[in-house]
């Protein structure tokens, strides 16, 4: 029995529905059902009663759930005490693909940071700042995600897209001329889906493929060529996003610490496309 496992269980008890357990989780539907089986093998009791249709807690899984939740809440509170006696509270920050190169060095001094090695996209990353697992995340977000998850944003970092075409022709290419491509797994990698649906309007189909940033900083086949975006020049911004009530002083100062002398990062040149609800347009 591991304390992930009652995390677990205690996440499907208050969502009552494998599917969007595990989304909150961030973990595969079949993972979860896997890990929720290993647990009743461990306790020797059911601890849900699910078919096609529902799930619902078995009356030895009613009766386990305080003693669950008052568990889990006894180790965060071990977790907290250790480190505080450790003289070091470490601030957790997440990331999609892209960090400061400078990021340690930046907060060298203030805060130490905890680079949190679970790499997902950038609406499951601002969801995970929303309900505590991390305390600062690096991520793309509209207005809409920050009041949606009572966060706030501070401009990080900026990545000017190019579009990649076949050939040796590196010549510009207008937005208007560069197509774009969505993901199908649509809920994985929202963020790049809806940056591409709001661009969608100042483009037609083309030759050349708009660059997504998840492949901004990959080396090109050699028989492929990155070309300029012009008319507009196409900015995806990188947000420092943390709770809107946070109020320890170390989580606060480690903000300040990576976004003090950013600028704009010439998001507000002349001929820049930003998408409507960036909170940095």
């Amino acid at each position: 029995m591991e304390l992930r496992q009652l995390k677990y269980f205690l996440v499907v008890a208050e969502e009552l529905h494998f599917g969007r357990a595990a989304t909150r989780l961030l973990i595969a539907g079949p993972s979860l059902s896997q890990q929720i089986r290993a647990l009743e093998r461990d306790l020797g009791v059911q601890l849900f009663a699910r078919d096609r249709r529902s799930v619902a807690l078995t009356p030895a899984g009613a009766e386990l759930l305080p003693h669950v939740r008052a568990l889990l809440e006894r180790a965060d509170d071990l977790r907290a005490r250790a480190e505080r006696l450790s003289g070091a509270e470490p601030v957790r920050i997440g990331y999609v693909n892209w960090l400061p190169a400078d990021l340690t060095a930046r907060t060298a001094g203030v805060a130490q940071l905890h680079v949190d090695p679970w790499v997902v996209p950038s609406h499951a990353q601002a969801a995970r700042v929303a309900d505590g697992s991390l305390d600062l995340a690096v991520c793309w977000v509209r207005n809409a995600d920050l009041a949606r998850y009572g966060l706030q944003a501070r401009l990080l970092g900026a990545d000017r897209l190019y579009a990649v075409s076949t050939g040796e022709n590196a010549t510009p290419v207008r937005a208007r001329d560069a197509a774009l491509l969505v993901d199908d797994d649509a809920t994985s990698w929202s963020s790049w889906n809806l940056f591409a649906e709001q661009l969608a309007h100042v483009r037609a189909a083309g030759r050349p493929v708009l660059n997504s940033p998840k492949g901004q900083t990959t080396t090109l086949p050699p028989d492929l060529v990155a070309r300029p975006v012009i008319n507009p020049a196409v900015i995806w911004t990188w947000s420092l996003v943390w709770r809107r009530n946070e109020i320890r002083p170390v989580v606060l100062a480690a903000a300040d610490a990576l976004t003090r002398d950013i600028g704009d990062l010439g998001i507000h040149d002349s001929g820049v496309w930003l998408p409507a609800d960036d909170p940095h347009r």
